[in-house]
């Protein structure tokens, strides 16, 4: 692992005075979260009774709140929304409930993610699965088939979202391991979150709980994948080795700064800000934009538009020789070059 440039070093030391947790920011930045998705929720409910197209119209406000609610956990699981430890922890393992993500195990993989973003030598912990083009085309057919429609859009941002925060996060099966911690974190979301469902069953019916609940986590679930997957899965990120991969060059390169509109931005809490995030992740999501205001130069850095963000879902490997994403078609035209040139090489008998 290298040092990274003095100037990127400089860079992180420099968004030191941005850390700074507001608790009243941060009480405000909850309230004007939580509250709003709870009245839409009854909404919800209510407008049942009028069609469900009509209560299907409000489900996205609600599930664009219930990711907000999301990065407000994340900035939790980071020490970075409160002041304190204990309020950090507690208001992110209540929004947990809500997200249907156990706090304490996320908290632990999204820290493996931070400390391994970029590296070759380090996937697999709470990152999208990448393989090089040498690694794809090394595999046989069958597991090409398999990691083709892992990174086939329907599942990524389809299917894939639900079992993930549906299912995969009610047990964190290889978690033994890491000890014991990511199973009470895990045991104690589940029963809070079966004490709620039996709540809201009394209240307002299993039907309507499903009818109004389900299509919000569903419609999250799958926002909250695409945000992670365009913070690091675009044409121009970082990828390194061991022996060249480092913290900073990989925070600042290998994260985007996913450009949305103005009210996205405020729905995704400045997520989009996501370089400057992995660069000093204590920052709160409330003071990301600060940074870009008093220090324009990390503006251009990663840059990704709403348009271009589209582009990304062709990128599916990445790319040692060109140093960058590929498609899986562009990596079946790099093989049979590199056959075609070792051919020409090779001397005839």
């Amino acid at each position: 692992m290298t040092q990274g440039t003095p100037e990127i070093r400089a860079s992180a030391q420099l968004l030191a005075r941005y850390r700074e947790p507001d608790n009243t920011r941060g009480v405000l930045e909850l309230a004007i979260t939580a509250i709003p998705f709870v009245v839409i929720w009854a909404l919800i409910w209510v407008a049942l009774d009028q069609g469900y197209w009509f209560a299907l119209l409000l489900e996205v406000p609600a599930a664009g709140l219930l990711v907000r609610l999301f990065m407000i956990q994340h900035d939790c699981g980071h020490g970075s929304f409160f002041r304190g430890r204990v309020a950090n922890d507690w208001v992110g393992r209540a929004i947990g409930v809500m997200t249907l993500t156990p706090y304490g195990y996320w908290r632990h993989n999204h820290a493996g993610h931070h400390a391994n973003s970029g590296n070759l030598d380090h996937r697999g912990l709470g990152d999208i699965d990448t393989l090089t083009t040498r690694e794809f085309l090394g595999r046989s057919r069958w597991r090409r088939t398999l990691y083709r429609l892992y990174r086939h859009p329907l599942v990524m941002f389809g299917a894939g979202p639900s079992y993930l925060f549906i299912l995969k996060h009610r047990l964190p099966v290889g978690m033994m391991r890491r000890g014991w911690k990511p199973w009470l974190s895990t045991m104690g979301t589940n029963i809070a979150l079966a004490v709620l469902a039996v709540t809201m069953i009394w209240l307002v019916g299993y039907g309507p709980l499903l009818l109004v609940h389900l299509p919000i986590v569903v419609l999250a679930a799958s926002i909250g994948v695409w945000l992670f997957y365009v913070q690091h899965q675009f044409e121009h990120t970082h990828w390194a080795h061991d022996e060249t991969w480092n913290f900073h060059d990989a925070a600042l390169h290998g994260s985007s700064h996913y450009q949305l509109p103005g009210v996205l931005r405020w729905f995704t809490a400045n997520i989009g800000v996501h370089h400057i995030h992995h660069l000093s992740s204590r920052i709160p999501c409330y003071r990301l934009q600060d940074v870009l205001r008093d220090h324009p130069q990390f503006a251009g850095v990663g840059r990704i538009t709403l348009l271009q963000s589209l582009r990304t879902v062709r990128l599916t490997l990445w790319d040692e020789e060109r140093q960058r994403l590929v498609s899986f078609g562009e990596a079946a035209l790099f093989g049979k070059a590199a056959l075609f040139e070792k051919a020409a090489l090779t001397p005839v008998a």
